[in-house]
């Protein structure tokens, strides 16, 4: 991220990128991981619609980090779109399909994408104004 259409973008702006980046890419692998691996199938039984979302991240989770990797505004929303919808269905999944009183894993790792989400929709305003500006090359 340091040429091309990175050049010029303060380090701050391009820290926050490569985490978020970092982030989609760690949650696709655990996707794929969950999907494809018998032992790491989430515990709960899940409904079918939530199974098709977390199935869906395979898909959404590299895309957002690769827009977001490119420098593509659509990145940004898609990523806020993938952690914020991944943070509720995690909510839902473990407070309101399992069963498991106080402190679980599962729960820990919903806190986690929810402060992950807040943060990057709480940055996407600052870091929008660098997606808009135009690189122009030889510059």
């Amino acid at each position: 991220m340091s040429t091309g259409r990175w050049r010029g973008v303060p380090v701050r702006v391009r820290l926050v990128v490569s985490a978020a980046v970092l982030v989609l890419a760690y949650g696709a692998v655990v996707h794929v991981l969950q999907l494809f691996v018998p032992g790491l199938r989430p515990q709960v039984a899940l409904p079918g619609w939530l199974a098709v979302y977390f199935a869906s991240l395979t898909l959404w989770d590299p895309l957002a980090a690769l827009l977001l990797a490119a420098r593509r505004p659509a990145g940004l929303a898609l990523g806020c779109a993938v952690l914020v919808t991944d943070a509720a269905a995690n909510g839902y999944a473990n407070y309101v399909l399992d069963p498991a009183g106080g402190v679980t894993p599962g729960r820990i790792g919903q806190a986690v994408i929810t402060a992950l989400a807040v943060a990057l929709v709480a940055l996407t305003p600052s870091l929008a104004r660098w997606y808009a500006r135009r690189v122009t090359p030889g510059r």
